[in-house]
């Protein structure tokens, strides 16, 4: 297991993700295609806790809380879990939103506090940054992140934090190896020189650099990922999966694995869907894979010759 520092906090330096957890709006059936519940999900819970992967990452939009409610359940009687979940913005509401919002999480997931909550979207940066303010006060939350904020919003968001005697701990962004817009714009460079723990999410691009999928074996049709990765898309990256597999026999690793260790060179904390035994045992042989400076710089040249747009609906 390797680890990264959030704040005073040791947490494992990849997170579990759970936004293909349970179904509904927004929920796994819809996204991914599939319905795991608690049932399915309960003993890759506990592998992955056994294997020391305790941090959890979900929202209250998976699944409009279903994600959150398996979490919970999960959890129970767990006091080394890691949990982060999120405020989303949505539309008209009210003052002191994010206050309600988490207590509702907080009820689903059957805690008290939360150990990091994220501001999910830069819909009005002021506004719901100014929020988690009193959240930190109160001790109900330990850390605090924007997700899918570009540098200024993220800049905007760390200085309204500091002015109260807080600060910005972390930002959840999109990327991987065709998205790699956050480093581009200088998000990580800011990440690193300010102690800001930066988790990439859609690392493997919802399954798509997994090489499990091709044109003759695409994504299940009506699904948020089969409209991103479409037939024509998954035929374009079949180069980019190529470099991966190559790369990855000298590992005697899958292209998941190498992506995934790629993900780590960059300096970031993956956050990775898991809702299969198998998967969490393919995590730590990412760990173990040291990939060099020129490795990195050459699948990254064969992702920018890709040529592929992965820009997400929600991302400015």
């Amino acid at each position: 297991m390797k680890y990264a520092k959030l704040g005073d906090t040791e947490i494992p330096a990849i997170a579990l993700g759970t936004w293909s957890w349970g179904t509904g709006i927004n929920g796994g059936n819809q996204i991914f295609g599939n319905s795991y519940g608690e049932e399915d999900l309960k003993p890759v819970f506990e592998l992955a806790m056994k294997q020391g992967f305790n941090l959890w990452d979900t929202a209250a939009v998976y699944g409009m809380g279903a994600a959150e409610k398996i979490l919970g359940s999960c959890i129970k009687n767990n006091p080394n879990v890691i949990l982060s979940t999120k405020f989303t913005p949505l539309g008209l509401q009210t003052r002191k939103a994010v206050g309600r919002f988490l207590k509702k999480s907080c009820c689903r997931l059957g805690v008290e506090q939360v150990d990091l909550y994220w501001i999910h979207s830069p819909a009005n940066v002021q506004k719901w940054t100014k929020e988690l303010i009193p959240l930190l006060k109160q001790e109900e939350v330990k850390y605090v992140g924007v997700s899918n904020h570009n540098l200024e919003q993220v800049k905007e968001a760390d200085q309204i934090l500091k002015q109260a005697g807080f600060k910005l701990s972390a930002v959840q962004n999109h990327y991987s190896l065709l998205y790699q817009v956050s480093e581009e714009t200088g998000i990580l460079k800011w990440c690193k020189e300010n102690q800001v723990v930066f988790f990439s999410y859609m690392v493997l691009e919802q399954g798509a650099l997994t090489g499990r999928y091709d044109g003759e074996h695409p994504f299940k049709r009506g699904t948020r990922r089969a409209k991103a990765f479409p037939v024509e898309v998954l035929n374009q990256i079949q180069g980019l999966l190529k470099g991966l597999r190559d790369l990855g026999e000298q590992y005697k690793a899958t292209p998941a694995q190498i992506t995934i260790a790629w993900a780590l060179a960059k300096g970031t904390v993956p956050i990775i869907g898991v809702t299969k035994k198998e998967q969490v045992e393919d995590l730590s042989k990412a760990f173990e894979i040291e990939l060099t400076a020129k490795e990195v710089k050459g699948l990254e040249r064969l992702a920018k010759d890709v040529g592929v747009n992965v820009k997400a609906s929600w991302e400015n």
